[in-house]
């Protein structure tokens, strides 16, 4: 792989993220896509705007950011959600219905994921059950070889016990944060230490990556013979939405050309540091 650009997708929600003072291009799996491809993979993502002039103005930002998709159009408006930042720290009001709970299963889309060397989506991206069936057989096609990551992305209410477990048996790489461990304690009962769970986690589910973030205190990447911790940079935080897809997408696109755990690991902290510092989920790098 060091020596092949690995080509990366990520299947789900495509929205405007609508703050106060305007909106902003967004979606987790296509924020993952975007750093990925910033940091030098072929990236794709997979999704569904509504015909309207939301989804025609987002189609414009995804050609105007480099980003490559596979873009269905169907007849549910453009997703969208409210953002409201304190301290730089988003909370969300996501519009429910929306074209991305509708996404098809296209040709195109099964060809994208059957070539990928790795796969991200997330509980938000199947929050209904025609997206949700999609993605599964999206994911099903993926090479026996792809990473498969699993960004729980724990939003309002729209996950369960049931939904979780259901993913986790598709991938091989997941990512929490320590607000989500707290949600998964009550909802799985896990007892013990962060480390403890975390490692129940990778054994249970036989992952190759299990990576944990804890905001600006520090991040752990666990495999099933290694560790890595680092403490989280001090910056001056703009916001953080996407700071999270942008440390999936750089260590991703890391590990996937062939850079030690810890090396992906810095890469990943550097990036979601960098993104912080910035406003919004896709900015420029230049």
């Amino acid at each position: 792989m060091a020596d092949k650009k690995p080509f990366i997708v990520g299947i789900g929600e495509l929205l405007w993220d609508v703050f106060p003072e305007g909106k902003r291009a967004g979606g987790a799996p296509v924020n993952f896509v975007y750093h990925a491809a910033q940091a030098g993979a072929e990236g794709c993502a997979v999704s569904a705007v509504g015909d309207d002039d939301w989804g025609r103005e987002i189609l414009q930002e995804l050609k105007k950011s480099g980003i490559h998709g596979i873009i269905s159009t169907v007849p549910y408006p453009t997703g969208r959600v409210l953002v409201k930042m304190k301290d730089g720290i988003p909370s969300y009001t996501i519009m429910d219905d929306v074209a991305w709970d509708h996404l098809p299963l296209t040709p195109e889309a099964l060809n994208a994921v059957s070539r990928a060397d790795a796969v991200c989506y997330s509980t938000l991206s199947v929050r209904h059950t025609h997206t949700k069936e999609t993605v599964k057989k999206l994911l099903a096609s993926a090479r026996p070889d792809a990473l498969r990551f699993f960004d729980v992305n724990l939003r309002q209410s729209y996950y369960s016990k049931g939904l979780i477990e259901d993913l986790l048996g598709f991938s091989n790489a997941f990512k929490l944060n320590d607000d989500e461990l707290v949600v998964l304690r009550g909802l799985f009962g896990f007892t013990g230490a962060d480390e403890e769970v975390c490692r129940a986690l990778l054994r249970q589910y036989k992952l190759r990556y299990l990576i944990f973030t804890a905001g600006a205190k520090y991040s752990v990447v666990y495999t099933p013979n290694d560790i890595s911790r680092i403490d989280t940079p001090r910056v001056t935080v703009v916001d953080t939405v996407g700071a999270g897809d942008s440390f999936s997408g750089a260590f991703v696109y890391a590990v996937l050309t062939g850079k030690t755990l810890r090396e992906a690991h810095e890469n990943a902290v550097k990036t979601a540091a960098f993104v912080c510092s910035r406003a919004g989920a896709w900015p420029s790098y230049r």
